[in-house]
């Protein structure tokens, strides 16, 4: 079976990036010919590493250059750049002629399904249903994150399967006969778990708006007049990088917390810490929670969209925390720090439900899918 997938950039650091190396780099060892089809990746490596029988082609579109335009400069080039990526995409997907071809809910959700090249389509999104929306923009950005959000369900139907990675999200979708569930795998097997007894707290994700991680520095202030000798390392790179070590400087908070760039072998990290925070305003299934739990590390979370539902059984393997409660946050993570005894039953048990999550598990959903849909071509 030869697999096209479709994704801005590989070069990136974040969940979805892991993800698809993760797929990509299964069924390469299955014997399958898969392809990787990006448009931003401009020269760049891998963030993590693919497999050398996945074969990787970049359309040399470049989206990312159209960020800090104004919005009719921004428009005008979006629509020759969408242009430019269609006949490049139609032209590619004639020469591999791909069995299955899989959006990742990106530039070419909104004609990849038009190419007429013989393979089937599915689309996957790996964040909520209301991912546009939780921006938090007014204005014409609003009212354009409104009208984009409708035409993403519009998008969605017109695939032959669309790929969601909750049973929340699939509820918020409406009742498309095309969608199916399907999670996040395990991104690793851990070889070691945490002993939970390093006086360290972990956070995984992109400096920006979606991670909200102002609140958990917030948060933090709390933490450290109560347990003074636990810090807080998280890990990630993004805009916001400036504007939170400010506030950690000016929270008087640069000796405990830090701002870590990304790294690979992020299971070398987990397992050095002794429980793990998120404080994100939308998730798809996020990938910290599943990799720090496979880790066997307790988890606190907002209980956003879409994720931390679904993965934390609240008092069984960490906590679900209100949106925005930042003392409830600072509270969960005291009670988790001074209490030994509740961290490592927690531990336990995130480490008994990341078995639900496991790489054979995962993808065996996707090999009834693509088996379901190849023996009908």
């Amino acid at each position: 079976m030869k697999i096209v997938y479709c994704i801005a950039a590989t070069s990136n650091s974040g969940g979805m990036e892991r993800v698809l190396t993760n797929k990509a780099n299964y069924f390469a060892k299955l014997g399958f010919d898969v392809h990787i089809v990006t448009t931003d990746q401009r020269g760049m490596a891998s963030f993590f590493d693919l497999d050398p029988r996945v074969q990787q082609h970049d359309l040399g579109i470049n989206y990312v250059l159209n960020n800090g335009r104004g919005l009719l400069e921004k428009l005008f080039s979006y629509r020759v750049k969408q242009r430019q990526h269609h006949q490049r995409l139609d032209q590619l997907l004639h020469q591999l002629q791909p069995d299955i071809t899989v959006s990742m809910f990106d530039h070419e959700v909104s004609f990849l399904y038009k190419i007429g090249d013989g393979s089937r389509k599915i689309v996957e999104i790996h964040f909520s249903r209301f991912k546009r929306l939780q921006y938090g923009r007014r204005g014409i950005w609003g009212f354009i994150d409104q009208w984009r959000s409708k035409q993403d369900v519009s998008f969605a139907k017109r695939y032959e399967r669309f790929v969601v990675l909750t049973q929340e999200d699939k509820g918020y979708w409406g009742a498309l006969p095309n969608i199916r569930v399907i999670p996040n795998a395990n991104s690793f097997v851990p070889t070691s778990v945490s002993d939970l007894t390093s006086q360290q707290v972990i956070a995984v994700g992109r400096y920006d708006y979606q991670k909200r991680f102002e609140d958990l520095v917030y948060a933090w202030k709390e933490v450290k007049a109560t347990c003074p000798g636990w810090s807080l390392n998280i890990f990630g790179h993004g805009p916001l990088r400036d504007s939170l070590q400010r506030q950690i400087q000016s929270s008087g908070l640069q000796d405990v917390v830090k701002l870590r760039e990304p790294v690979k072998n992020i299971e070398g990290q987990y397992v050095q810490h002794a429980l793990l925070a998120m404080t994100s305003r939308y998730e798809g299934l996020p990938m910290a929670l599943l990799e720090a739990q496979a880790c066997g590390l307790p988890l606190v979370a907002y209980a956003c969209k879409c994720g931390p539902r679904d993965i934390i059984s609240d008092g069984e393997n960490g906590f679900l925390i209100n949106e925005g409660d930042t003392s409830g946050l600072a509270k969960h993570i005291i009670q988790l720090i001074e209490d030994d005894t509740l961290r490592k039953k927690m531990g336990q048990e995130a480490k008994r439900l990341s078995l639900q999550y496991a790489e054979e598990v995962v993808m065996k959903y996707w090999l009834d899918l693509f088996d379901e849909l190849h023996v009908k071509a």
